[in-house]
C-alpha cells in the first residue's frame, strides 16, 4: 500500500512539475564560464603547491603554523602576504630560516631550526606558503 501511495505521488508531482517527456519545448543551457576553465585560486595541481604542501605534512610545522590563523607563529597567509611577489632571493631567504631558526621578524617567539631539511625542501616549502596569497 505504501508503495503505491508513494508512486501515485511521485506520478502526481511530475505532472504538477512539468515532467511530460512528450513536450515539444527545448531547453538549452549556456555552459558555465568556469565550468571550462579551472577556478582561479584552484592550486592543486600546481607542482610547487603539491610538493610543498607534500613536505609540510610530513614535518613538524604545522606544530606551530596552522594556514588561516595565528598560532604559535604567524600563519601561512601572513606569511604568504607580507611577502607577496618574493623573487628568488627573498624564497632563498626563507628558506634559510626555516633550516637556521629565527627570531624577530613575528615576534619574540624564535622559530626553531630545522637542520636536517634540505635547502631544496625548504624551497619548495617556502613556495607552497606563497601560493597561499593567491
Amino acid at each position: 500500500m505504501k508503495k503505491i501511495l508513494f508512486v501515485a505521488g511521485v506520478a502526481a508531482l511530475m505532472t504538477a512539475c512539468g515532467g511530460n517527456e512528450n513536450s515539444n519545448t527545448t531547453t538549452t543551457t549556456a555552459a558555465k564560464p568556469e565550468a571550462s576553465a579551472p577556478a582561479a585560486n584552484d592550486l592543486s595541481s600546481n607542482p610547487d603547491y603539491k610538493n610543498g604542501l607534500a613536505l609540510v605534512a610530513k614535518s613538524d610545522c604545522l606544530t606551530c603554523h596552522k594556514v588561516s590563523e595565528t598560532s604559535t607563529g604567524p600563519s601561512y597567509k601572513e606569511v604568504a602576504a607580507k611577502y607577496a611577489n618574493a623573487d628568488d632571493a627573498t624564497v632563498t631567504m626563507l628558506a634559510e630560516k626555516i633550516i637556521k631558526g629565527g627570531s624577530g621578524n613575528w615576534g619574540q617567539i624564535p622559530m626553531t631550526p630545522h637542520p636536517t631539511v634540505s635547502i631544496d625542501d625548504a624551497k619548495q616549502m617556502v613556495k607552497y606558503v606563497l601560493l597561499l596569497n593567491k
